[in-house]
């Protein structure tokens, strides 16, 4: 089973890989001076949570992401969740603020470029300075109605992307 597993996120990797200077709109270019440093891919579940908005209407509200990272030998490097952070195991972390956002070509979530508010340890994280999410599929919120009879309820959507971490 782990190593069927194992030969899935390999495959996945595959057809994930992304160049060192990918494609991305204009809005998510990082800025000059800034390297490719390390290329993760996500697999996990953005939450999501019906609330009601002020105008006494439902709607489901994004509450944050839960994914592990994989580098492209489909080996697990670290996770991704509510922050937005991610951590290796090497013990680096970086959390990071949208700066930028543009639709995703599947329709999937949007693609983002982050600017990196705070990050701390030693490893393949340090010195950081932004991260790209492109070739996102799926992620975004339910389609299911919210209503006041799913107050409080939590929807767990299951979404792949890249994340690209660059610095200087």
């Amino acid at each position: 089973m782990q190593i069927r597993l194992i030969a899935l996120l390999a495959a996945l990797l595959a057809c994930a890989t992304v160049p060192a200077n990918p494609q991305v709109p204009d809005n998510l270019a990082v800025p000059a001076g800034n390297r490719l440093r390390l290329r993760a891919l996500a697999k996990g579940v953005q939450s999501y949570t019906c609330q009601a908005k002020g105008d006494r209407s439902w709607a489901w509200a994004f509450t944050g992401p839960k994914a592990d990272l994989y580098d492209d030998s489909g080996a697990q490097i670290g996770s991704h969740f509510a922050g937005p952070a991610w951590q290796l195991a090497d013990g680096s972390k970086v959390v990071g603020a949208v700066k930028e956002k543009a639709s995703s070509p599947e329709g999937s979530i949007p693609w983002l470029l982050l600017e990196v508010k705070s990050s701390q340890g030693k490893g393949k994280l340090e010195g950081v300075t932004f991260i790209q999410r492109i070739d996102t599929r799926r992620g975004t919120a339910p389609t299911e109605a919210c209503t006041a009879a799913l107050a409080d309820t939590n929807r767990n959507q299951d979404y792949t992307a890249t994340y690209l971490f660059y610095g200087p």
